[in-house]
């Protein structure tokens, strides 16, 4: 005897006559993906690094750009700016005063280090905004760089270059390889023999060769990168989705879309692309990271994003260079890029086993 029985129409109960709701694909993939710790930390520490750079004009932070000289190089610290200058240029003076073998300041050091006291405490300096503030009570949780820019900002701001570059040439390099594999897949014979010979040709070329010559014609424009990116990358995800559209193209759905008249365009944007779905999604995902790491390493060949804007790979470029004497130049910025790959790989694998099938029984 079955173990459900149909009451009605929208009404389906078991053999205790309780009401059995059906799970549709996506749910039982969101069910199965909270049960990834790993998946589930990545899936958190993106919605987090998302709000913090879509509310960093909001955020209590500097302005990325704003220089202020006297304080480069100033470490990572919760007091003033200006007590951290004072304190460095005494070190300074009483070092070169140890040296000369002497134990006590000379008039002139002592009347510089009194100067420089007073102006910590009056100097106002008229922000890229019009305010005007006193820069030297400023406060540098993680320090600043070579032009005295606040760090933390930095980050913030470059995260959101960084980000935008990854979700952007992900998702073009998707959207472009999808369309042309899932058309190579459906139509076949000599249009998928051509298509596939032309991919066949761009694999055989050097991938970041192309893309740095095209910076190095086009500009370090930010538009310009995400073309550079996208328009080669897009080769895999059209093999992936071609395999996938000749293995589903004969099926029960697809005949009976083409019996009742419906056309191609219809039958692969409509009925198999949707149907591949879940690839399209891990894949995207998947190739965020990517597309960061390849933007770090244009930045450290001098094509990266262009000043005043910054990346992560622009931070830790400039970072490596002074990593023996301020290392929270590298730190940090490293830090915060390392932290968003890893969720960006654990939440892709996370939803790569949850779409599939196969591992149902694995989570």
């Amino acid at each position: 005897m079955s173990d459900t029985i149909i009451k009605n129409k929208d009404t389906v109960l078991n053999e205790f006559d309780q009401p059995v709701k059906g799970v549709s694909l996506m749910q039982d993939a969101w069910r199965r993906l909270k049960k990834n710790k790993m998946a589930m930390f990545g899936l958190v520490t993106l919605i987090f690094y998302t709000i913090i750079s879509l509310s960093a004009p909001l955020l209590p932070i500097h302005s990325y750009k704003q220089q202020v000289l006297g304080h480069q190089f100033l470490k990572p610290s919760l007091r003033p700016a200006g007590e951290l200058m004072y304190e460095r240029q005494d070190k300074l003076i009483r070092g070169m005063a140890a040296k000369e073998g002497r134990t006590e300041l000379n008039e002139a050091e002592i009347k510089k280090l009194a100067d420089l006291k007073a102006s910590i405490t009056t100097e106002k300096k008229v922000l890229l905004n019009g305010e005007e503030v006193l820069v030297h009570e400023r406060v540098y949780p993680l320090g600043t760089d070579s032009l005295g820019r606040d760090l933390l900002a930095r980050i913030i701001y470059g995260g959101q270059v960084s980000i935008l570059i990854g979700l952007l040439g992900a998702i073009t390099s998707v959207l472009i390889g999808v369309v042309l594999g899932a058309l190579s897949g459906y139509i076949g014979g000599t249009f998928d023999s051509l298509m596939m010979h032309f991919v066949d040709i761009m694999y055989s070329l050097p991938y970041m060769l192309l893309v740095i010559i095209f910076m190095a014609v086009f500009g370090r424009a930010i538009q310009n990168l995400f073309f550079a990116l996208a328009i080669v990358s897009w080769l895999t995800v059209a093999r992936v989705v071609r395999g996938q559209i000749i293995s589903l193209k004969n099926s029960e759905y697809v005949e009976a879309a083409r019996s009742s008249g419906a056309g191609t365009g219809r039958i692969v944007f409509r009925h198999l692309i949707p149907n591949t779905a879940g690839v399209i999604i891990v894949y995207t995902t998947l190739r965020v990271p990517s597309f960061i790491m390849l933007e770090a390493f244009l930045s450290f060949l001098g094509l990266g994003v262009q000043a005043p804007f910054a990346s992560w790979g622009v931070l830790i470029q400039d970072g490596v260079y002074a990593m023996t004497t301020y290392p929270w130049l590298l730190w940090f910025p490293a830090a915060a890029m390392t932290l968003f790959l890893f969720s960006m790989n654990f939440l892709g694998d996370g939803l790569r086993d949850a779409m599939d099938p196969q591992s149902k029984n694995k989570l």
